[in-house]
Parts: structure tokens; sequence; C-alpha cells
């Protein structure tokens, strides 16, 4: 009997503990989610911007390519052997300077006896006048030999244009390129011997859309370079084609610039700008602030919580709802050093609690024109709101920011280390 009492109060009790593990098991599952459901996401670290009216310059972005304002590839007239190449690479040369020179000792040799032959048919015209004034000459004689004279000095000179074609000058002063040819080498008319570019100044050929073409007019200022960012060369518009190109609905633009450094190279791809009058309070932002979804572009802008979301985003801290409990707390704590309350430990929970009493809004923003970084907000913003300008990607509506400008997304780490 007494060993049947000592297994049932055995059982009891297992029961009891496995009711208590049970229950205990219960009770913290229904706690830990009553505290995620309870549970406020932490504040999100934000930079800011805040949106004023401004300066806004805009302007027509094209891309280009920029070629010498005289610049050809030279060939020669005649045929020839090369005997002699007068230019190295890179070189500067003058207008007319001789660059090539070809076989030409036959063409000497047939000038030599024209002009031999020339001066013989002058010296008979000239006895042949002689005689007229005389009298006993006869006018047929006269003008037979004034028209070999004028036959002979003709011929003179077309040996002489033969012999000046078997030299190659420069057309223009410029730099030359590379040889295209070699001493003793045999040259057909139209064989390409070098190129020739004036790099004083280039021009910048672009199209753009036909809906831009009324924005444009001769003399506006163009800014190009290798990158948007580096716009380092400046000239003008000197050319707009009158016609558009019906396939591409694309109009074609010339500009001219400047290159007293030789920076530009004759077929060098650019990027072009063509700067249009500034206009006043123009309401832009940065374009990283902007977020792009299926249901268009928006921002978020920062807006001051409010006061039951204050409270909500700031509870009683611990301690104090024990000193709430227990009237004795604050006594002891008051014995404590007056230096720990000075610590930076103690302060962050109040600067984490005034940082999140900012919350976000999404507004969805009409844009506008874009440039240097910038887009224009025509509809969503105004005067005055603070705009986020990075950690969108992790940001939704209503939710709890903190905001800390002291890093300018925009800007590269270097610049920020720098200032």
């Amino acid at each position: 009997m007494k060993r049947f009492f000592i297994i049932a109060v055995f059982l009891i009790l297992l029961a009891l503990v496995c009711v208590g593990i049970v229950g205990f098991n219960f009770m913290r599952d229904a706690g830990i989610k009553q505290y995620f459901a309870t549970m406020k996401p932490p504040a999100a670290t934000v930079s800011t911007v805040v949106v004023k009216p401004s300066e806004w310059t805009p302007g027509v972005e094209a891309i280009g390519t920029v070629n010498a304002v005289r610049g050809v590839d030279l060939t020669v007239e005649t045929s020839g052997i090369v005997k002699n190449i007068l230019f190295h690479a890179n070189q500067k040369v003058a207008t007319d300077a001789v660059l090539l020179q070809l076989d030409d000792a036959v063409e000497k040799a047939d000038l030599v006896a024209q002009k031999a032959q020339a001066a013989s048919d002058q010296a008979a015209l000239t006895r042949a006048i002689e005689l007229q004034r005389r009298g006993v000459g006869t006018d047929a004689t006269l003008d037979a030999a004034r028209a070999a004279a004028d036959a002979s000095a003709a011929q003179v000179n077309k040996l002489q244009a033969v012999l000046d074609q078997k030299q190659l000058s420069a057309p223009f002063g410029g730099t030359v390129g590379i040889p295209k040819i070699d001493i003793g080498q045999y040259l057909a008319p139209g064989n390409s011997v070098v190129t020739i570019q004036d790099l004083d100044t280039m021009r910048v050929d672009f199209t753009v859309p036909e809906q831009q073409l009324p924005l444009l007019k001769i003399g506006q200022t163009v800014k190009l370079g290798s990158s948007l960012a580096d716009m380092s060369f400046a000239g003008s518009i000197r050319g707009i084609d009158p016609k558009i190109d019906p396939a591409s609905r694309l109009v074609s633009i010339r500009g001219e610039v400047a290159n007293p450094e030789g920076k530009l190279t004759p077929g060098q791809f650019v990027q072009i700008r063509v700067e249009l009058p500034q206009e006043n309070n123009v309401i832009s932002v940065p374009q990283t602030a902007v977020t792009t979804s299926l249901y268009g572009d928006y921002v978020f802008v920062v807006v001051p919580a409010k006061p039951a979301e204050g409270a909500a985003a700031a509870p009683a801290k611990p301690d104090e709802q024990k000193a709430a409990a227990d009237p004795a707390k604050p006594q002891a704590d008051a014995s404590k050093p007056a230096g720990n309350a000075t610590k930076p430990a103690d302060a962050k929970p109040a600067d984490a609690a005034q940082q999140q009493a900012f919350t976000i809004s999404q507004i969805f923003v009409k844009l506008g024109r874009r440039n240097n970084g910038m887009v224009e907000i025509v509809e969503g913003l105004k005067d005055g709101d603070q705009v986020v300008t990075a950690g969108q990607n992790r940001l939704f509506n209503g939710m709890s920011v903190a905001v800390d400008n002291t890093i300018d997304p925009s800007k590269s780490a270097n610049k920020e280390v720098q200032q």
C-alpha cells in the first residue's frame, strides 16, 4: 500500500512538471509573439536635402565627333617614283612647304629643251617685228612668228606645271601624320601620301532630335569634353542643317571650338552640351533622391512625427518603470556618482529618441529636365520640403528615420575627407 502511494505521488509530480513545461513554453511563445507584434522597427539613418528654388541652366545634351576645321589626306596628281620624303610624323609644317619629291629628271630635260625653243621663237618674232617696221616684212610672216612664240611660251608653262606636280606641297599650315609611302615606291595618281590636320581650331558634328531644333540658334555656347562631368572645352554653334533626316528624325549641328593646346584629336568621341538661357525659381533635387517604380517616380519627404508617434517612439525606460514601483529606488540611484550621468552611453537613448521623432512620407512627383546630377521637379514638391537623398532602398511610408547629413552622397569619399 505504501509502495502504491509513492508511485501515485511520483506520477502526480511528473504530470505537474509536464504541465508546467508545456505551460511555460506556451506562455513564452505567446510573449515572444506579443513582443514582436508591438515592437517598432529601429529608426533608419538617412541623408536629406532641403528643397529650395534655385537658378537652372537648361541645356541640350548630345554625342558628337571632333574633326579639324581644315584637314585632308594628301595625294599626288601624277605618277612617278618617290625620290625624297621631306617630312616626318607629327611635324608642323607651313603653307606651301614641300613634303614629297618624285623623280623629275625627264620633265626637267623637256623643260630645258622647250625653253630653248621658246627663246628661238621669241628671237624670230623680234626680227619679224623689225622687218615689218622697215617695210620689208609681210603681215603673214609676222603673225606666224607671233603664233610660234606664243605657243612656245605656253608649252614652257605646261612643262613647268608638269614639273611642279612632281612635288607635293602642304595646302595649309598644320600637323602632318605618319608617312604612308617609302623612298623608291611607285605612286599612281590618287595614292594617299599623308594626312595633314590644322589642330588650332576644331569642329564638332552632332545631331539632336527634331523636337529640340527650335531651342538652338547660331552662336549659342557649346561645351564639350570626354564626359558630362568634364566639360573643359567651349565653343559656339556655326551651322545648323536646314533639313531634318526623315529616316532618323535628327538634325545635324556643327560647332567650332578653339584647341590651342592640341588636346582634342580629329575623330575623337565627345559629350556635348548646348547651354540655353538661365531660368530662376526652379525646384530641383539630386537625382539620387528620386526612385522609379511601376507606379511612377517618387521621393521620401521627412516630416516631424505626430505627438502620439513621438510618445510611442520613446517609451519609459525600464529603470523609470522600476522606480515608479519602488519608491526607494531613486534614492539608491541618487547615491551614484554624478559623473556617470554625463557618460556618452547615458546620452545615447535620449539622442535616439530625438532622432526617431521624424517620419517619412512617400510623395509621387512629376519629373522635368536633368542637368549636372540634378533633376527638375515639375509637380509634387514645394519650397522647404526635406527630401531623402540616400538610403531609400530600405524605407517605407511612415517609417521612423534619423537624419545624418555629415556625409554628402553626391560627393566622393576623397572630397569629403579633404573638406
